[in-house]
């Protein structure tokens, strides 16, 4: 199958998947006697674990990493489970410091008036320093 039938079956952007072979994620296609790159069911099948992956937020080298394991039938389940456990901590890790963000911009939007004035606490608080910053919450 060509690209574009590719990325219909897969949900990958055709784009996406010459991406993925230009970081040897998806080995490269065959090519057919006119050029064009020949794909076949396995491509598609590695093509959505990518996609299934990316959509859980699995950076590209923890892919690279799956999909080795998912190829290797006598992988130890220990090996994938430590993956998704380091990804599961990244991720509320992040989700904590994106609480703190929303918690901050939800404060300085309940400062600013949201009038004709031209003070406001948002664009004050952005342009301060971390040092004012600090000393303001104290």
């Amino acid at each position: 199958m060509n690209i574009s039938d590719a990325s219909e079956r897969s949900g990958v952007s055709a784009k996406m998947i010459r991406y993925y072979e230009s970081i040897s994620l998806l080995r490269p296609a065959a090519r057919r006697d006119n050029g064009y790159r020949d794909y076949g069911d396995d491509d598609v099948s590695i093509l959505q674990f990518i996609r299934r992956t990316r959509d859980l937020g699995f950076s590209l080298e923890e892919v690279g990493a799956l999909l080795a394991l998912w190829r290797d039938r006598k992988r130890p389940s220990r090996e994938v489970k430590r993956l998704a456990e380091a990804h599961i901590a990244d991720l509320e890790r992040r989700m904590k410091e994106m609480r703190a963000v929303l918690r901050t911009l939800r404060d300085l939007s309940q400062h600013c008036h949201g009038d004709d004035r031209s003070d406001c606490p948002i664009l004050d608080d952005l342009a301060a320093s971390p040092v004012t910053r600090r000393s303001k919450r104290r």
